[in-house]
């Protein structure tokens, strides 16, 4: 073979490899704005949920494995090369999903009815009760459809914590909500549920104390975040199913009602389950008065299912995506699988563009479809994901000319 010729199957040669590949790691097979790739860092979790990048560039896995009880577990995802190394730490937890650090550079990660807490550096590894358990704080509701813990910390170091609804829209067990002219009990006085809770932690003990329900109506605050400039909290709260079978005119809920996005302010009152989208009046709650409770600051697609989010803040992407705020889509309807990041508008409020940052990853049947959970930045400025259709590890970077 000629020089010339052989030069020129390099070039191919390279050309194939950087087509599969996303920083030595594979591509995964989907869309993404120019200068972006997707990357599979690790794969074969059975359910993962949670994800969380240590400061020396480590990652935390979550992985719920399934719905039934103490079958989830904890990973620590080491890099070598091109590979991680998957290392289980700990096993036999009741469903975990969330996942953050806390002010005391320690893993919080919650369970059904419970926060618990360990040292990501230690070698003796063991787990701490933050809430429940043997920590003498009351366990979590745990209650229903929509038992699942995430949580988050202010600069201030108070702990927020979702606590779902039990109930789609207030109903019984028969699918009965209750009368027009009845309250719904699981959404109102101290132990409500569909609200976002606030423990005052002490430090430097990390002792959850006093707590109190700092919003309400919120049907299931999957997604927290705080704005890294103005420290308000953001929620984007998943919209509720099957409303066509009180609005008989409707063939189906595949657009109705959208998904939310909200500003929270503590005491405010969000309208769950007695009103929808922009405060419609739900149709087992006709004469409820919408004006009372707090509109969402922006509708997002129907049944998208957010489920995790993030401010970047980070150098590394392009400047539209500074202080965006980028949500994995988890629905597995026509709006959900994806990933998006919601630009800042003037006020720097997540109320801009939405750009699509990982589409088409609904109709790839050699590789599955895309269900991202949980969303955060890594050290290094990319973005990190799990997704629980198919158990892989993601990482989204920009390798593209630098932005001004």
């Amino acid at each position: 073979m000629s020089k010339y010729w052989f030069a020129l199957a390099l070039a191919a040669q390279a050309s194939a490899h950087a087509a599969d590949t996303c920083g030595d790691f594979p591509r995964l097979d989907v869309a993404t704005p120019p200068g972006f790739c997707a990357a599979v860092l690790a794969d074969g979790f059975k359910f993962p949920r949670g994800i969380q990048p240590l400061p020396n560039g480590d990652l935390i896995v979550v992985d719920m494995r399934n719905w039934e009880p103490n079958r989830g577990s904890i990973w620590l995802l080491k890099q070598a090369g091109n590979k991680y190394q998957q290392v289980r730490l700990f096993g036999g937890l009741d469903r975990p999903n969330g996942i953050t650090l806390g002010p005391d550079g320690l893993v919080y990660v919650g369970l059904v009815h419970r926060i618990i807490r360990f040292n990501p550096d230690s070698a003796a590894t063991s787990v701490e009760d933050v809430i429940g358990g043997k920590s003498g704080v009351a366990p979590l509701p745990g209650l229903g459809r929509h038992l699942l813990t995430t949580m988050r910390f202010d600069a201030q170091g108070n702990l927020y914590v979702n606590v779902g609804s039990a109930s789609d829209h207030c109903e019984d067990q028969n699918g009965k909500a209750p009368s027009p002219a009845q309250r719904c009990a699981e959404a109102e006085g101290s132990e409500a549920l569909g609200v976002i809770r606030q423990y005052q932690m002490r430090w430097p003990q990390g002792k959850a104390g006093a707590w109190e329900n700092y919003a309400s109506g919120l049907r299931n605050s999957m997604a927290l975040a705080f704005h890294p400039v103005s420290g308000a909290l953001w929620e984007a709260d998943n919209g509720r199913d099957a409303i066509q079978a009180a609005m008989p005119t409707l063939a189906n809920d595949n657009e109705l009602p959208h998904d939310e996005l909200n500003l929270i302010r503590r005491g405010a009152n969000y309208g769950w389950p007695y009103c929808y989208e922009d405060n419609r009046a739900s149709p087992e709650y006709p004469s409820a008065v919408c004006s009372r409770y707090t509109s969402p600051a922006r509708l997002l697609p129907a049944h998208a299912a957010p489920l995790g989010m993030t401010f970047y803040t980070g150098s590394r992407y392009p400047a539209p995506y500074k202080n965006s705020l980028i949500i994995g889509f988890h629905g597995y309807r026509e709006h959900g699988h994806r990933l998006v990041a919601l630009l800042a508008n003037g006020k720097g409020e997540p109320l801009g563009k939405m750009v699509e940052l990982i589409g088409n990853w609904g109709h790839k049947k050699q590789q599955g479809m895309g269900a991202p959970v949980d969303v955060k930045q890594g050290p290094d400025g990319n973005i990190y994901l799990v997704e629980d259709r198919t158990g892989r590890i993601v990482r989204l970077q920009y390798d593209g000319p630098a932005s001004r």
